[in-house]
């Protein structure tokens, strides 16, 4: 079980260089052991025995190039010479981290190390490769990226989705799967049936290497192999590094599901001692070079521990946690330059989009069947055309990666644009948007400069999967921004408004409104202030705050109603919602109604009524009341589907208020 080590015409200085990246992360977790059965660290997640892998990588690919690591990949980040203070300091939970101590270990990235971190779901960061290295096709830079992910992740769904996307768009990305046997407690046998893990290459048509992941040169050797071709000649390949976690999943679950032998076994291969034995036995390096190097190591680690540990715990700062929830941005609202010309609400998306795509060449548009179809609703017919291929990308059916993608496009200076083809599918992307986009801005300062528009709502027939409105899901995600216009002026305003601004949205777009509303729109480049509510209506006698379809049925109604003078409030953002409209109109009449398209229960009305309640109660004269659609899935049936919309019930609301 020893290792064999093949040298071939590298010389004594990368073997050397090799070798001190390899003891490294060996010591320092052999140190953090020590540290955590003192009890000054919280917990540990081993890589020790599978350092090679990360070892070979981190000098093989350039400093340049973006490496994805997991939670076994120490040597990534300390091969890519990052301060030990710092990094300790993470470890710690401490300010002075990578992520002011808002997130745990490696789940962090560092733009000026090239490196993006996990997050607690695995699978996710494949596709965010996915992205970097498009960025790098887009702009014809001869570069790879490589990302790991382990054996039990390429169980998860993100994995197929990764590594679909990057064969389809031939990407140059390095896939390195860390087979050590075990998913926690859980073995091979009962993760998978396949016998390696390049078998699958052939279902996607990429190529496969395998190597010993213990033999830190064979790693090493294969990857700048593959990097020299794949610069070159972009595409994916699936590196399988086979090798074996010699501790607990973390410390704390530790090994008693392992059968012992294994570990006898596998000790054998331990890849720091192997290989300090053959550069020993070469005379590359000599017992005092040995001695020299780890006391070298020995004393940056202390260093860093004197540095990190005595940092006192964060002071926690409401404003600094909130503000950071966001890329700093503040909107200059852009006037329009001419009343412009009547068009459809369609019209206005696909205006907007345009010039977008006009105004920042670092825009991306992505979606299923947005190229030559022009899409499900044919917003960006024509758009290839005059765009080409390469900014305007037909996607597979892979939310999920696309939306990943969208935000790995987003580390390398990037803007895009992802279309889901019905808002009802954006369930298969949700992982990447609450928990990527919107949160990694808070935890290491990366914006997620990503639209999604999401064609939305009922009303045209389509059943349960093609109708919902599920704007509350987002509204309910700091680090989102979300958006819902009801008319083309501000369809197209707040378009470019999304686009300009360097933070995530979600942009809902309501399909019945599409061909059936029309309105002045101005033709040039302009954008609508965010976060600012329109009176569509002024009125006395009450006030209606709702969006989208909402304002339509509002004033349907009220003109239905000429007894009533109705202020009729078009909140249009959503997150955030505009707190002085609704306390103006609020003192203005007494007496409010809060109404949307979305089920009534968990709806964005009970969080407006209930700031109402709180803040505005001493101007009420009435309850304050809310109407939205039913309870329940949204009905396939005509008849059904307008009995579960609220057009209705919000008649009778106006006139129960009206008359309380």
């Amino acid at each position: 079980m020893h290792l064999t080590f093949d040298r071939k015409n590298y010389s004594a200085d990368t073997l050397i260089h090799l070798y001190k990246n390899l003891v490294k992360p060996r010591m320092i977790e052999e140190k953090m052991l020590v540290l955590l059965r003192q009890g000054k660290i919280s917990k540990w997640f081993s890589g020790i025995g599978q350092e090679a892998i990360s070892v070979g990588a981190v000098c093989a690919m350039a400093a340049d190039e973006y490496i994805l690591p997991m939670h076994r990949n120490l040597g990534i980040f300390t091969g890519r010479g990052m301060d030990l203070g710092q990094l300790f300091a993470q470890f710690q939970g401490k300010k002075s981290g990578f992520t002011k101590g808002r997130d745990r270990s490696f789940h962090f990235g560092s733009n000026p190390h090239h490196i993006v971190g996990m997050i607690s779901h695995l699978g996710p960061q494949l596709a965010i490769a996915d992205g970097i290295a498009l960025a790098d096709v887009l702009q014809q830079h001869k570069k790879a990226t490589l990302v790991f992910t382990g054996d039990g992740a390429t169980s998860e769904g993100d994995f197929h989705e990764g590594v679909n996307v990057a064969a389809v768009w031939d990407l140059p990305v390095i896939f390195v799967v860390e087979n050590n046997g075990y998913g926690l407690s859980t073995p091979s046998s009962e993760q998978f049936r396949c016998k390696q893990f390049i078998d699958k290459c052939i279902g996607y048509g990429i190529e496969g290497v395998k190597v010993d992941g213990n033999n830190v040169l064979e790693v090493y050797d294969a990857i700048v192999r593959i990097l020299e071709d794949i610069r070159q000649n972009p595409r994916p390949i699936l590196l399988e590094a086979i090798t074996f976690r010699m501790r607990g999943h973390e410390e704390a679950s530790g090994t008693k599901y392992v059968p012992q032998e294994l570990f006898e076994e596998w000790g054998k291969k331990d890849p720091v001692n192997n290989y300090e034995q053959y550069l020993l036995s070469e005379g590359v390096l000599s017992n005092a070079d040995v001695e020299a190097i780890r006391a070298e190591i020995r004393e940056e680690i202390e260093r860093g521990i004197a540095v990190a540990f005595p940092e006192p715990d964060p002071v926690p700062n409401t404003a600094e946690e909130l503000a950071d929830m966001y890329a700093p941005y503040v909107q200059q609202v852009v006037a329009p330059d001419n009343a412009g010309s009547e068009k459809r609400f369609i019209d206005a998306v696909q205006d907007g989009l345009r010039q977008g795509m006009e105004r920042w060449d670092r825009l991306v548009l992505m979606g299923q069947d947005i190229a030559e179809y022009g899409g499900a609703f044919k917003v960006t017919e024509g758009f290839v055309g005059q765009y080409g291929r390469a900014r305007v990308r037909n996607t597979p059916l892979c939310e999920s990666a696309i939306v990943g993608t969208a935000l790995g496009l987003s580390i390398k200076g990037y803007k895009s644009m992802v279309e889901m083809q019905f808002a009802d599918f954006v369930t298969c992307g949700f992982n990447q948007i609450v928990n990527n986009l919107a949160k990694i801005h808070y935890r290491w300062g990366q914006n997620a400069d990503v639209v999604v528009r999401m064609p939305t709502g009922a009303g045209v027939a389509a059943g349960p999967f093609h109708s919902q409105s599920n704007e509350a899901w987002f509204t309910h995600t700091p680090g989102l921004k979300v958006v819902y216009p009801s008319n083309p002026y501000d369809a197209k305003g707040l378009l470019l408004a999304a686009l300009e601004d360097p933070n995530p949205y979600i942009y809902f777009e309501h399909k019945a409104m599409y061909r059936s509303i029309t309105g002045l729109v101005p033709d040039g480049f302009y954008t609508v202030e965010v976060g600012k509510a329109a009176t569509v209506q002024s009125g006395s006698d009450l006030s209606v705050i709702t969006y989208g379809m909402g304002v339509h049925w509002a004033l349907q109604i009220a003109k239905e109603m000429p007894d009533l003078s109705i202020e009729i409030i078009d909140l249009r953002t959503l997150l955030p919602w505009d707190k002085e409209a609704v306390a103006a109109t609020v003192k203005k009449t007494g007496k409010v109604l809060v109404c949307h398209e979305d089920c009534l229960t968990g709806g964005i009305g009970g969080e407006i009524a209930a700031w109402i309640a709180e803040h505005c109660f001493e101007f009420l004269d009435a309850p304050v009341m809310r109407e939205g659609s039913l309870d329940t899935a949204v009905p396939f049936s005509p008849t059904l589907e307008q009995n579960f919309l609220p057009k209705g019930r919000i008649r009778d609301k106006i006139k129960a208020l009206a008359a309380y």
